[in-house]
């Protein structure tokens, strides 16, 4: 057994988990009430945040743990759960890289979060290119059309 807290919500945005057209959402994370102001002292410095969330909305009852069509369309290949990103994961777990617009006191601003208003979020980490892939990413051509309009 794991047992995490969050260390902050997501505040604003989008209310309702809709794909695509992510990246002209702005919204805050606002800190948990345990957790000091300094925690976020720095992180304006840097351009991107990796943000790692729980997809709190999605019922056990939707858990995904084999293949599936990607959002359900046939026309893309069944892939495991592990060869795509959607929200019914065996943990929950999402992470997304966005922009950092500003620290605010308790909040971070953000753009391009595609987590919905009230998400717990489980941490945020600094985006470093020495963390980044070191070298040409490659991935197969369902994926490039699922994602054309996501962001």
């Amino acid at each position: 057994m794991i047992t995490l807290e969050p260390v902050g919500w997501v505040r604003g945005g989008r209310a309702d988990p809709v794909d695509d057209n992510w990246d002209g959402e702005e919204a805050l994370i606002e800190l948990a009430p345990g957790l000091p102001e300094s925690a976020l002292a720095g992180l304006e410095t840097f351009s991107h945040a990796e943000i790692i969330f729980f997809f709190n909305r999605v019922p056990e009852s939707k858990i995904e743990t084999g293949a599936r069509h990607p959002r359900g369309n046939t026309d893309w290949p069944l892939v495991g759960i592990f060869a795509q990103r959607g929200k019914n994961r065996p943990n929950r777990l999402g992470l997304c890289t966005c922009r950092i617009l500003g620290v605010d006191g308790r909040c971070l601003r953000v753009r391009g979060l595609d987590a919905i208003d009230g998400t717990p979020v489980l941490d945020i980490k600094p985006v470093m290119r020495e963390f980044l892939p070191r070298s040409a990413v490659s991935q197969p051509d369902w994926a490039t059309e699922l994602m054309k309009d996501y962001w």
